[in-house]
Order: C-alpha cells, then structure tokens, then sequence
C-alpha cells in the first residue's frame, strides 16, 4: 500500500533541501547563551508581592543563573540556532 505525499515534500525530496528549525519563542525570550556556551535564565517571583519578601530575597531573585544540566537539552531543542 502506498501513502499519498504532499507536493511540497516531494519538491523538497527533488531539490534536496534540509527543512530550517523553529526557535520557540517563549524560550528565546526567558534564555540566553553566554559565551562559554551555557544557557543563562532569569528568576521567577520577582515580579510583584514584593513588599513582603526580605531585601536580601529580592537581591538575590535579581541576578542571573545557569540553567541546570538536567534541564539544558530540552532548552537546546528549543534554541536551535542559539537563539
């Protein structure tokens, strides 16, 4: 049995094109890279009710982290292209 396919797959099989990616624009806008390659995130629960948590919490939750190696390979499936 034969299955039906597409013009554009059998254009693209003529023409021998490798499709581009998509970037996941939710990640490209919350992940960066550095410049050794690692993935660079923001903190969550900075953004209101701020008055009731501590200076030092609010220092903290404003500086920049690493994302964790447990979670780098989804990240990088969704940056293809390094953003």
């Amino acid at each position: 049995m034969r299955f039906q396919v597409s013009v554009r797959e059998t254009i693209l099989r003529k023409v021998k094109m490798k499709l581009k990616l998509k970037t996941h624009k939710g990640a490209a806008k919350r992940f960066k890279l550095s410049a050794g390659g690692k993935i660079i995130r923001g903190h969550s629960y900075a953004r209101h009710i701020l008055t009731s948590k501590p200076s030092k919490r609010k220092r903290k939750l404003d500086q920049i982290t690493t994302v964790s190696e447990a979670d780098a390979r989804k990240v990088r499936a969704m940056l293809p292209y390094g953003r």
